[in-house]
């Protein structure tokens, strides 16, 4: 069992973790793979999302915003179809739209109280002001993609959030919803991390990489996180 009394500062995925991303992305894809009469199973949509995303993630760093175009455009590759410039840029401009899980806010509310809190997120920073009002707490730090101009899992990023946070990697917990994204990566500098294992089409792995690997603590939701902060 793992002791959540010795961690000073909780730290955060953002989308799939504290927001909605699959039902987010099913809403911004779905209806352009419609208007090109194109049909795939939600798991199969997922999967290819996933190894979309990170291949425009490799290499020059580029935005989140055209990580995301290029998935649209990397769909019409794979599936016979060529997005317009405006579907090509409806699932960036989506994620402002896109909800927290009906379990995030409570659970931040709750730990704002015990800890302080950070995001880590593979995002650029006017999209995740663009969501940030939604989850109703003010985080001590928040970290992107944008900042350190590289992506989870990429250890850089997790570096610059240790230095912002200032405090040693024990007392540091990571919780995301990616086993490739999150919990290798912080694993790999001494942080502890919990997996938040949500339900998915595709089991395990969602809108990410497919990996394995042995977080400190698995829980279904934040829900289940909160009652473990409290035994």
């Amino acid at each position: 069992m793992l002791d959540l009394g010795g961690f000073k500062v909780l730290t955060f995925d953002c989308y799939g973790t504290l927001i909605d991303w699959e039902t987010g992305i099913f809403s911004a894809l779905r209806p352009i793979l419609a208007a090109h009469g194109k049909s795939i199973t939600d798991s199969a949509l997922l999967e290819l999302y996933s190894d979309l995303e990170v291949e425009a993630e490799r290499g020059e760093f580029q935005s989140y915003r055209e990580v995301l175009q290029s998935v649209v455009r990397g769909f019409g590759q794979r599936l016979g179809f060529s997005p317009t410039t405006a579907e090509i840029r409806s699932l960036p401009q989506s994620l402002a739209t896109w909800r927290p899980f009906p379990d995030t806010l409570p659970a931040l509310l709750e730990l704002k109280q015990r800890y302080q809190l950070a995001v880590i997120s593979n995002v650029d920073d006017d999209l995740f002001a663009s969501t940030a009002p939604q989850l109703k707490v003010s985080f001590n730090h928040v970290i992107t993609a944008g900042q350190a101009r590289c992506y989870k899992p990429c250890l850089e990023i997790f570096k610059m959030a240790l230095g912002r946070i200032g405090v040693p990697p024990a007392q540091v917990l990571h919780i995301g919803q990616s086993i490739y994204h999150d919990v290798i990566p912080a694993k790999s500098l001494g942080i502890s991390t919990v997996w938040v294992n949500r339900p998915s089409p595709r089991p395990g792995a969602g809108a990410a990489k497919a990996a394995s690997a042995n977080p400190d603590l698995e829980v279904a939701n934040l829900t289940t996180l909160l009652t473990q902060t409290k035994s």
